[in-house]
């Protein structure tokens, strides 16, 4: 992609184009386009695993919410710390992950993120600042609360972003670390991805407040709602949330509304909503076609740069299948062994 800046006219016209676009570059947008197509292609290679009986157990898809996670982490480097959730794959993509160790995670292999003892819901990958996928709804919000008080306490320049959905607002877990982060100004953004069901129960049923991130006024920090599938609303949100912690001058509640067009998991059978709604959101509000249009609107990459990214996905795909079914299969000797952390 060294050359898609040229390709594109290069920094001609800049001026007019969307803030968040100014302040990234052509590359750095191709990077964030290559990585929402790679989160959906790990979802459904991994999903296409689990159908043929390579992966046991269930698993949360987030195909639909690409723009999502990846905006949502663009402005982070690796040096700055995540929480994710059950639905966690693209969070972990977005921070830079190897989608060979995420699949060899996937199969229980030696070689997967936690040497095939966390599977789905728990890759961890502490060399980029992801501090682990957690099964817990809201289980991520006080462990991201923690990492930024010690970032306050080592007076680092670190942010932590917490990722949690719709169902986790209404946990005490999410009221408590509002309230604590808001207390001590902790430099903490907290992400809430409303894809409208907790499991099966609307948000419209189970959330008093119609946007989740109005709540955030109770603890006295700002709240925005965005466009989750459109990638530019979501970056914006998080660059200046980030920015603000980066500051001193502590959280921000982000509303990202975005949808999940797979079930809850893999045992849902969607039986709350219907095709037509799931048909809309598909055809009208595909998070990666409406990032590539605006992309191509703008002028910042052609049709050739984006078959050439999804080209080079389908092969970082297939090699990392093959990678994580070539991998050696963890021993009944060590069964113990990596399942705590050791002093």
């Amino acid at each position: 992609m060294a050359d898609q800046k040229d390709r594109v006219g290069g920094a001609a016209g800049r001026a007019n184009l969307p803030e968040i676009y100014q302040a990234l570059s052509a590359e750095e947008l191709a990077e964030a386009l290559r990585k929402m197509r790679l989160i959906r292609a790990f979802e459904e290679g991994a999903e296409q695993a689990y159908m043929r009986g390579l992966i046991h157990g269930t698993m949360h898809l987030s195909i639909g919410q690409e723009a999502s996670a990846v905006g949502a982490c663009i402005p982070l480097s690796d040096a700055d710390y995540i929480t994710s959730t059950h639905r966690g794959h693209g969070h972990c993509i977005a921070k830079g992950a190897d989608v060979k160790r995420m699949f060899a995670e996937f199969f229980g292999k030696t070689d997967g993120y936690c040497r095939g003892r966390g599977g789905s819901m728990h890759i961890a990958d502490v060399a980029k600042g992801n501090l682990g996928a957690n099964g817990i709804v809201g289980g991520g919000l006080p462990i991201a609360v923690g990492a930024a008080l010690s970032i306050k306490k080592r007076k680092g320049n670190e942010v932590a972003m917490c990722f949690f959905g719709d169902g986790a607002n209404n946990e005490g877990a999410f009221h408590e670390a509002l309230n604590m982060a808001a207390i001590w100004k902790l430099p903490v953004v907290f992400v809430c991805e409303n894809n409208r069901y907790g499991m099966s129960t609307s948000v419209e049923r189970s959330t008093a407040v119609e946007h989740i991130a109005d709540r955030a006024a109770a603890y006295r920090m700002p709240g925005v709602t965005v466009e989750g599938n459109v990638f530019r609303e979501i970056a914006t949100a998080s660059r200046e949330a980030v920015d603000r912690a980066r500051a001193g001058e502590g959280p921000t509640l982000i509303e990202s509304r975005t949808y999940r067009w797979r079930g809850h998991s893999k045992s849902d059978r969607n039986r709350y909503r219907t095709k037509e709604e799931i048909e809309d959101w598909r055809e009208n509000r595909d998070p990666i076609a409406l990032f590539e249009d605006d992309l191509k609107r703008h002028g910042l990459i052609d049709d050739g740069a984006i078959a050439e990214i999804a080209a080079s996905v389908e092969r970082e795909i297939a090699e990392a299948i093959d990678f994580a079914s070539a991998s050696p299969a963890p021993s009944t000797d060590n069964l113990t062994k990596y399942v705590y952390t050791e002093a």
